[in-house]
């Protein structure tokens, strides 16, 4: 079963408890930065009037595990993205190739590593707990359930209140599809989401373009020496014919 967070921006007061949550039950400083960073896996930014949770968005086929040179990264059956800091290697690819911008690295250790959001899995999924984050929301802006169930809920709250959203689910299609949906009372564009890009998966855009590598270096080849063959016969037959003729018995006096 593959679960997930819905996010209710309209519900979002700002209060923050998610974003203490999420330190505590990680270990993180009480005081760290603010946004996304090292030391804070969850952050509540306010755009265009609006409270914006931000966290890793647990992407149905990440970009972030399929540049892994090391296998770091992994994508759970159950939904988080995780982070093993036993093998990474601290190539930072990770970091280039997610297009929401969220793993982050320890700048200033002298042992760096990759961190961002694991959705709690091994301390709280693992144990049939929800995520520390939704546990604690009191307005029920944030909730955790099975990644259908949360499209459902979504919505019926579309139906329900259409003049309450922006008639969208972030997520559902977003860069192949996340863990993490939201439901929004402004334009997602406004509140700084990648808009670009739906449907396909960014590993499968980029698959796409890579397998023709072969052909285009093939074709490009050939396409290549057939203009080299061009311009040297329009070359020959631009010169004259005591130029040819003297070109030959140049070749025949060297032979």
């Amino acid at each position: 079963m593959a679960f997930g967070i819905l996010n209710d921006l309209t519900r979002c007061i700002g209060c923050g408890a998610c974003v203490q949550a999420c330190r505590e039950s990680n270990e993180l400083p009480a005081d760290g930065e603010e946004g996304l960073r090292a030391t804070s896996w969850s952050t509540v930014e306010t755009r265009a009037g609006v409270h914006v949770r931000r966290q890793c968005m647990h992407c149905i086929t990440p970009t972030c595990v399929s540049v892994c040179p090391v296998g770091a990264l992994e994508k759970t059956a159950e939904g988080p993205v995780i982070y093993d800091e036993d093998r990474c290697m601290g190539c930072r690819y990770c970091m280039v190739a997610c297009p929401f911008d969220v793993p982050c690295y320890e700048w200033t250790s002298r042992a760096p590593r990759v961190r961002k959001c694991q959705m709690c899995f091994a301390t709280r999924i693992a144990a049939g707990q929800e995520p520390a984050c939704t546990s604690v929301c009191p307005t029920e802006a944030a909730i955790f359930g099975e990644r259908e169930a949360l499209i459902a809920e979504a919505h019926a709250r579309l139906r329900a209140h259409p003049q309450r959203y922006v008639d969208h689910i972030y997520g559902v299609e977003e860069a192949g599809g996340t863990s993490v949906l939201y439901l929004s009372p402004v334009p997602f564009a406004e509140l700084g989401f990648p808009t670009a890009h739906k449907g396909d998966s960014y590993p499968r855009l980029t698959w796409e373009v890579l397998s023709r590598i072969p052909n285009i270096v093939s074709t490009g080849g050939v396409a290549m020496l057939g203009l080299w063959w061009i311009i040297n016969r329009r070359e020959k037959l631009r010169r004259s014919p005591e130029q040819l003729g003297g070109e030959r018995g140049h070749e025949t006096d060297i032979g």
